[in-house]
């Protein structure tokens, strides 16, 4: 923030965000009031006062006026009687009429005074002391007079509280409760004084009996509110939970956190959408909604609420994060590349969340030089990765970073300037596993092979339950012509990950390679079965039954290819070898 106050979103105080100079006046004369009354009847309490919690006073016609008027009335009634009356007592002991002592009992507050003469009063002190004794009631503290009591209760009362009331700068809350803990004990002092005066005024012994069993009944109901509300404090559910009647939108917004943070997906989502039903315009729920979908793998879904979260908030870096990750995952390219070129271009001021966004930011880049790359334009990719190294802050994990910077040079066969970025990632995060698979690769191109397999068995070691290590691993181990162990490479891969098309798939490839042409067909028919729609697969499937001479089922995936790509000559050029072997074995072949 600098020299800059904080920014406050309008949903912090909206208040402070009206338009009005009456409506902001009377909220803020109002509000003090409401305060004052959560003191004196704690009955409906929440964690969260923000939004609409409290609807604004808009006009004086407003009954809650009057409410404020009587609440102003009364402090200033207790203001004049602590500081009027005690400038009464002053002047009296000036004038040297009176001088007024102070026990628990006998106060200025019950209308008596003892008068003495000082000269008589010293000598009996003397006297007193001479002789050794010391009477007992000289010796106790006089307590406090009502009045400074009440004076001193309204400071601790109202002072504390001065800094919340927006007098004189804007606060990021309508009603904290935590900002009345010190004002309680005004509160408290003054309701004692009180008590303590009307006691001392009520003559009757049986009135007495009452007011103190009505002070026992009123400790007792604070007490079962306390406890009552302690058990709302137990944990965040049952917290948030009790703010539903107060402020639902928040309390169901944070509740959804709670309960996706416990595994509890559907409830969470509704929980969002309940949210949402009461402030449809809040964009961090819009994008939690958004998220939580999108780990479901509801994308389409997600999408909509993620482009909802960036209609309320323009400035909501990690929705066009996520949306450009979905749209990138579904082959929508130039969408995904204009969102996140949308992203990077949002300036980092005036946000809640500074560091927050320049993370999104950061990710933004990185996946867009990613896409570039892949897409082969490394010269442009390698300049994406360099602005997201400009703008990424502190808190950023950079290895990912490095390591597709490392790629982008390999690809561009720049292998000094690759290894640089390599050894970087892995100086970023030494247990960084695509780094070593990386560097590996690189180290087997220059031919530095001892070397490049202990970075592929490192990553083994790292990460033994992750398929891809042993991918990497069997593909150095083939192009080694160490067929049997690159096999047995690429059955652990196709196992561990077993719903990854692409290890699966390049697991065929590799049994493929090693002549294991049954266990290659089992690991291409469950790749198929993985993207039933890629003709890839389809043709890759059909060539291994070929090669197995199971020619008619190898036809029907050949077709099926054909039928997704038609102009692909490499599955013509298939099909019309297997025709002319099922035509010499008299074998009926499908269509023309």
């Amino acid at each position: 923030m600098g020299n800059k106050p904080p920014n406050f979103s309008n949903s912090d105080n909206p208040a402070a965000d009206a338009p009005s100079l009456l409506t902001r006046t009377l909220t803020f004369f109002y509000l003090p009031a409401v305060n004052f009354w959560l003191l004196l009847c704690p009955n409906t309490l929440s964690f969260d006062w923000s939004m609409d919690a409290l609807p604004l006073v808009r006009s004086l016609s407003d009954c809650r006026n009057f409410q404020t008027g009587v609440f102003y009335a009364a402090l200033l009634l207790l203001a004049w009687f602590g500081l009027w009356k005690q400038q009464a007592v002053q002047n009296k002991d000036a004038n040297g009429k009176a001088h007024h002592y102070v026990n628990g009992r006998n106060g200025n507050s019950n209308g008596y005074s003892h008068h003495c003469n000082n000269t008589s009063g010293s000598e009996e002190h003397v006297n007193n002391t001479q002789n050794g004794t010391k009477k007992p009631g000289e010796s106790r503290t006089p307590l406090p007079t009502t009045e400074n009591v009440v004076v001193f209760s309204l400071g601790l009362l109202t002072i504390p509280f001065l800094p919340a009331t927006n007098l004189f700068f804007y606060v990021g809350f309508v009603i904290a409760e935590r900002v009345l803990y010190i004002p309680s004990m005004g509160f408290c002092l003054l309701v004692a004084a009180g008590l303590r005066a009307l006691h001392i005024r009520l003559r009757r012994s049986s009135c007495r009996r009452v007011l103190v069993c009505s002070s026992a009944a009123l400790i007792l109901l604070f007490g079962i509110k306390t406890v009552l509300r302690n058990r709302d404090w137990q944990n965040e559910e049952m917290l948030y939970k009790s703010g539903i009647y107060v402020n639902p939108a928040k309390a169901w917004g944070n509740l959804g956190n709670v309960l996706k943070s416990q595994g509890k997906m559907e409830r969470a989502e509704q929980a969002y959408r309940n949210a949402l039903y009461y402030r449809s315009n809040m964009a961090d729920m819009l994008y939690n909604l958004g998220l939580l979908l999108q780990e479901s793998n509801k994308f389409s879904e997600a999408l909509h609420y993620y482009k909802l979260a960036i209609g309320s908030r323009p400035t909501l870096a990690s929705a066009y994060l996520n949306t450009g990750i979905i749209l990138m995952n579904q082959g929508h390219t130039d969408e995904a590349k204009r969102t996140f070129l949308t992203c990077a271009d949002i300036p980092d001021e005036n946000l809640k969340d500074p560091h927050a966004h320049k993370t999104s930011v950061t990710s933004c880049l990185y996946n867009l030089g990613k896409l570039l790359h892949e897409q082969g334009h490394q010269e442009e990719a390698l300049s994406v990765f360099k602005e997201a190294m400009q703008k990424m802050p502190r808190q950023f994990a950079p290895q990912s970073l490095y390591n597709m910077m490392g790629e982008a040079y390999m690809r561009l066969n720049k292998l000094s300037e690759a290894e640089h970025w390599y050894r970087e990632s892995l100086r970023a995060k030494p247990d960084h596993i695509p780094a070593h698979l990386t560097y590996g690769k690189l180290l087997s191109m220059t031919g530095q092979k001892a070397e490049a397999e202990k970075y592929f068995l490192k990553a083994i070691q790292l990460e033994p339950t992750k398929g891809n290590c042993y991918m990497h691993y069997g593909q150095f181990l083939l192009e080694e012509s160490r067929l049997l162990e690159a096999a047995e490479m690429a059955k652990k891969a196709a196992r561990l990950d077993s719903g990854e098309f692409d290890v699966v798939f390049s697991a065929a490839h590799m049994l493929r390679q090693a002549n294991l042409n049954e266990a290659a067909e089992k690991f291409y028919a469950q790749a198929a079965g993985l993207r039933p729609n890629y003709p890839a697969a389809l043709m890759n499937l059909g060539a291994i039954l070929h090669l197995n001479g199971k020619l008619q089922d190898a036809e029907a995936n050949y077709l099926r290819a054909l039928q997704l790509k038609p102009d692909d000559t490499i599955t013509q050029s298939n099909l019309r070898k297997l025709r002319n072997i099922m035509v010499k074995q008299g074998l009926r072949t499908t269509g023309p």
